[in-house]
């Protein structure tokens, strides 16, 4: 729980003195003649949100140095004292108080929440208050309160979703130019340059806590699993680029003064690039941390050579209809789309994430056949009818099978993948006597059903298909060693793979892939 002022927050109507402006002799020349224009909320609810921890010597200085225009256009400037250990949530209660600021908000937390739980907690605040815009300032007075407005206004304006400030930029001087040491310029550098490779962003500085955020970008964000450290900085920039939100960085003059640092610049910098790697990881959908777990997906798209979804982008061609049962989040038939191919999807899932990749879209329980979705179709047939890791889910593949008599083309094609239980990985664990369940792969618990090359060609024959192709997929070697496809030791060990996979498609083959054309349609 957290303690708060007594007297709840004054709305924008109530009006009082401003505090004198008196900003820092060595900001006081910044460009300030836009300053009032920049401050104008437009509308906007605009929050302050000031997160202190053990800040008496600075606090009053920071809130005295927020501009007239700035104190004027904002609905509330929320202090939330992180537990301080000295008399910082008493100086502020008594400010407020002494000053007449209603605007003004002073909680403290009744134990330390750490720098990134403690901004959960703010923006949490002005979540639930359903504020349009807030700006997280440093209670030390690091980060320079004078140009405030330069830091929400793109944001008022509509050009960005979240606004950086940077020391990088040159417009100040520079970062060793206002004092930043050696050392800390150099890893500030280095960091960035490592985030921006792997997260395709251009930012010029990714380590400063002066920062704007649209809350209605903040309200899609997942905090629950998120760190309370110091590299919640990075977390949130991750999430916003995964979201396609639009970044925006303003200059920011550099200033070190004699304010105390808790943050360890080594294990800093450890977590940070620990944090871009769990990303990448789960995105690959090779783990699942949870602070990214929305991004995990459970059946990724393949994109080594010689992967079934490799192959299926082959053999389907382009400007075709296809009807991808299983269809998942439409991660495949987004690839698909790219060679003008129209994609239906059907899964169980409510609704696809790449909805905008399916022409049509319908939720159905496979395991019972597809008749609702046949009725749907009124008759529509397909090129390409996509049966992907499916058949081994269901408890009568062959009422499935014989679904799709109905919604193939005479002249269309049939694609089946089935998981091969002869691969050399599960006959070596049964040598060992194991054959133990696992979250995915050829021996996934959600399957009801196990295929040899043999076994899978007699249940397409026995449904009525002639198959007129057969390809053996790799194994997935990416996902087992956590390496991209793209890497270069990992595009020679799929050359192997493949080589050996042609040679002995029954020991090394991952999946079987059949294709077939239905004999009753014609």
């Amino acid at each position: 729980m957290s303690q708060s002022d007594p007297a709840a927050p004054m709305l924008a109507a109530q009006t009082s003195e401003p505090l004198p402006f008196e900003p820092l002799p060595a900001l006081a020349s910044l460009p300030m003649q836009n300053e009032p224009d920049l401050a104008r909320r437009q509308g906007k609810r605009i929050g302050i949100l000031i997160v202190t921890y053990n800040a008496i010597t600075t606090l009053t200085k920071v809130l005295k140095r927020i501009t007239p225009s700035v104190w004027e256009n904002v609905e509330e400037i929320a202090i939330f004292d992180d537990a301080s250990a000295d008399d910082t949530y008493e100086l502020a209660i008594g400010f407020k108080a002494q000053r007449n600021l209603p605007k003004l908000t002073v909680l403290k937390h009744q134990k330390n929440l750490g720098y990134g739980g403690n901004q959960k907690a703010g923006y949490q605040y002005f979540l639930e208050k359903n504020f349009d815009i807030v700006v997280l300032l440093h209670g030390d007075g690091q980060y320079a309160p004078e140009i405030l407005s330069h830091i929400y206004s793109p944001i008022v304006e509509g050009k960005a979703d979240a606004v950086f400030g940077s020391r990088m930029m040159k417009n100040y001087g520079g970062p060793l130019k206002g004092g930043m040491p050696l050392y800390k310029y150099i890893g500030n550098r280095i960091l960035s340059v490592f985030e921006n490779r792997l997260l395709g962003l251009d930012l010029t500085e990714f380590h400063s806590g002066y920062r704007a955020y649209n809350l209605h970008a903040l309200r899609s964000i997942d905090f629950s699993h998120m760190t309370n450290d110091f590299h919640f900085d990075t977390e949130i920039i991750i999430k916003l680029q995964h979201q396609r939100y639009t970044i925006k960085e303003v200059p920011i003059p550099t200033y070190y003064g004699t304010e105390l640092c808790y943050v360890d610049g080594m294990k800093y910098a450890g977590d940070v690039v620990r944090a871009v790697w769990r990303y990448k990881q789960t995105c690959r959908a090779i783990e699942r941390h949870p602070e990214f777990q929305e991004y995990f997906v459970q059946y990724p798209l393949k994109r080594s050579k010689g992967s079934s979804h490799d192959y299926v982008i082959q053999m389907v061609g382009a400007n075709r209809e296809v009807l991808d049962l299983g269809c998942g989040e439409g991660l495949l038939a987004a690839e698909l789309k790219k060679n003008g191919n129209l994609i239906t999807g059907v899964d169980e899932l409510p609704q696809a994430s790449k909805r905008s990749a399916l022409e049509n879209y319908y939720s159905a329980d496979l395991d019972g056949g597809i008749g609702p979705v046949l009725r749907a179709l009124d008759g529509n047939r397909f090129d390409s009818v996509l049966l992907l890791d499916v058949l081994e889910h269901l408890r009568k593949p062959d009422k499935l099978l014989e679904d799709c008599h109905q919604m193939v083309r005479p002249d269309g094609q049939v694609i089946i993948s089935v998981p091969n239980v002869a691969n050399v990985t599960v006959r070596l664990a049964l040598l060992f006597g194991r054959f133990n369940y696992t979250a995915r792969g050829i021996l996934d618990k959600t399957h009801l059903r196990f295929f040899t090359r043999k076994t899978a060609r007699q249940l397409v024959e026995s449904a009525g298909y002639k198959i007129i192709g057969e390809k053996a997929t790799v194994i997935p070697a990416e996902i087992i060693l956590r390496l991209s496809a793209e890497n270069g030791l990992m595009k020679m060990i799929t050359r192997i793979l493949l080589v050996l996979t042609r040679m002995f498609p029954g020991l090394f083959g991952y999946q079987v892939m059949l294709v077939a054309q239905s004999l009753r349609s014609r």
